[in-house]
């Protein structure tokens, strides 16, 4: 999907239009195409660009190790010269003018700084892109409030997403919405409970599409 230029108002009202019913770049996890769209930026988007907000924000979560990791062509996503990469930022090697000692003793002071850099990368958290289907009782059900309830529902590792209405039949409609979550702290059971609390509103709850991340 192109846009233009992303540093250009006009590009980043298309990405917004663009994101107004999807969660990201491209299918339902964050992949190489969302971090070249997130570079080519120069900020986050406006207020009143609400779902390019959103999804910046969102992507902007990730630690750049993180956005590094996301599946994808990586080709795509050459935002900067490798030259400006934190781990080829080092010389591990000293000038050949120097003497013997003098090169051996910067090689290692380099190699040693270099190796504690890395040691101080954070280790990736394990994360899901999760959609569900919510569904009312009936055709009656005010679907703008089931949905204002649903975000409403805020913990640690939780992030929402885009959503949308789908028909099921016979003028009712389910909430089709998704969310990123920390394995380790958010799982489909919390979700469920949480969600069918709303018990006037929401008849129940099914997955509709899992993926780790």
């Amino acid at each position: 999907m192109s846009f233009g230029d992303l540093k250009t108002e006009g590009a980043v009202k298309k990405l917004n239009a663009y994101l107004a019913d999807k969660s990201y770049i491209e299918g339902y996890q964050p992949t190489a195409a969302d971090v070249a769209v997130f570079d080519a930026l120069s900020g986050a988007p406006k207020d009143s660009l609400n779902h390019a907000l959103r999804w910046y924000k969102h992507i902007a979560s990730y630690s750049k190790a993180e956005r590094s990791g996301f599946p994808g062509d990586k080709s795509k996503n050459a935002a900067a010269p490798a030259a400006n990469d934190d781990d080829d930022d080092v010389d591990l090697f000293g000038s050949d003018d120097e003497n013997d000692a003098e090169a051996e003793r910067i090689k290692q002071e380099r190699l040693q700084a270099y190796q504690e850099k890395k040691a101080k990368k954070p280790a990736l958290v394990a994360k899901s892109s999760i959609v569900l289907d919510v569904k009312p009782w009936d055709d009656e059900t005010d679907m703008a409030e089931m949905e204002r309830c649903v975000r409403s529902i805020a913990t640690d590792g939780l992030l929402w997403g885009a959503s949308k209405l789908v028909p099921v039949g016979y003028g009712i409609k389910k909430l089709q919405i998704g969310c990123v979550v920390e394995d380790d702290k958010v799982g489909t059971d919390f979700l469920e409970e949480e969600i069918t609390k709303f018990e006037d509103l929401v008849q129940s709850v099914d997955v509709a599409a899992f993926q780790k991340i």
